[in-house]
């Protein structure tokens, strides 16, 4: 399984407008974080995990193909503001979306031209599917099941695929739902920043997460430029957690 970081950014991306901190401001590559999404491919097929503001510039980096399903953590705009420019993809026919039901419905409410009966030519050629918690669904060879976790009181989705497991905007999440998140190869998720915040795992959070499930390796995204320095949080973390960067690509 090849996974590739389109974006590791939280909700203003990095650098943010205005700043002039010395992430914002760095010429390392890897400190410019666009907003969170993941593409994770096997045997020639490809998912896509959220769907942000950036997708349109995250995949001009990428090989032109055909992509397979997108999942979709929550509503929140830093994650399903670029479902418009899935529009040249949908040259290989309609696109899949998962998601919880209450999120189809705010995307049927903000992509109504999507969903008429007599659709503008160009529109994308997108279908909504509901899941439902711990109900796996396969996607070609992708195994992936829909577990819960809570972003402040606002509860949002993770996802496993197969050995793998993908966890962003996450603030806490429900003792039950560790069991599904055992014997991970690989597991990505959410460190915001060091700085407590109200909905977001800081970096310790994510590290002391990364302990308690036991992945062989783990991946920080969703990082603010109060993160810091690319190198200089690596050098900070646990031996078998890193952090990701924008056009990262690993093997599982």
């Amino acid at each position: 399984m090849k996974i590739t970081f389109l974006g590791t950014g939280t909700s203003t991306g990095v650098p943010q407008l205005g700043c002039h901190c010395t992430v914002c401001t760095s010429a390392d590559p890897r400190d410019v974080r666009l907003r969170t999404s993941v593409l994770v491919e096997e045997n020639g097929e490809r998912i896509l995990l959220d769907c942000g503001p950036d997708f349109r510039q995250q995949m001009l980096r990428v090989p032109f193909g055909k992509i397979d399903a997108v999942l979709v953590s929550h509503e929140h705009y830093d994650h399903v503001g670029g479902i418009d420019d899935l529009r040249p993809f949908c040259s290989f026919g309609s696109i899949p979306i998962y998601m919880e039901e209450y999120v189809a419905e705010r995307i049927r409410t903000r992509l109504p031209y999507c969903f008429r009966e007599n659709k503008y030519p160009g529109v994308p050629d997108i279908e909504l599917h509901p899941v439902r918690l711990h109900e796996t669904f396969a996607v070609h060879d992708f195994q992936i099941t829909p577990i819960r976790i809570m972003h402040a009181a606002l509860p949002i989705l993770g996802f496993r695929i197969n050995r793998m497991a993908y966890i962003t905007d996450m603030k806490t999440i429900p003792d039950s739902e560790l069991e599904y998140l055992q014997g991970l190869d690989l597991l990505i998720v959410n460190g915001l920043r060091y700085k407590e915040h109200y909905s977001h795992q800081t970096i310790d959070d994510a590290c002391a997460f990364a302990r308690k499930i036991g992945a062989r390796r783990t991946w920080l995204v969703h990082m603010s430029h109060q993160a810091g320095l690319h190198a200089d949080l690596q050098a900070k973390l646990p031996d078998s957690v890193f952090v990701a960067y924008d056009g990262l690509t690993i093997e599982i």
